[in-house]
């Protein structure tokens, strides 16, 4: 029996797991931050020598040559590793494209400013050519000076 979109679903109960998807996000940048490290590399390194070791020099070995285990134990952990850290990269990704607006917007307020400021400067150019100088009035008076000496004389 098909769906029909005209009616709305029975309302069904389901046992779903809750988990905060913010607290694991920062839990995976953490382990991905770990992973991209050289500490990781050398303890990597130790525990596969030790393992190594173990397996090959006490009698107690319950991991024989082929390492069967520890290649699936290796593999385990290369698959949980891998979701893990692309979930930080797009974590990333995301925060990269938050700053990228924000800068973007910056950027435009900057650009309103200068505008803003530059009409305002030029404005004042304008109006500081119509202004009379000090020498303008100077020579001014001196001419109304002549002309008045003049008349008189």
């Amino acid at each position: 029996m098909t769906e029909r979109l005209d009616q709305p679903r029975e309302l069904t109960y389901r046992v779903r797991l809750y988990y905060d998807p913010e607290a694991f996000g920062r839990l995976s940048e953490r382990i991905a931050r770990f992973l991209g490290t050289a500490r990781f590399i050398v303890y990597m390194t130790v525990f596969v020598g030790a393992w190594l070791l173990w397996n090959f020099l006490t009698p107690w070995a319950f991991d024989p040559y082929p390492f069967i285990f520890l290649t699936l134990m290796l593999s385990l952990q290369a698959s949980y590793a891998a979701p893990l850290i692309l979930l930080a990269q797009n974590r990333q990704a995301d925060r990269d494209r938050i700053q990228y607006e924000q800068d973007r917007i910056t950027a435009e307020r900057n650009q309103a400013e200068i505008e803003y400021l530059t009409r305002e400067i030029a404005g004042l150019r304008i109006a500081v050519g119509e202004v009379a100088t000090r020498d303008y009035i100077r020579a001014e008076l001196q001419r109304l000076q002549d002309e008045l000496s003049g008349q008189a004389s």
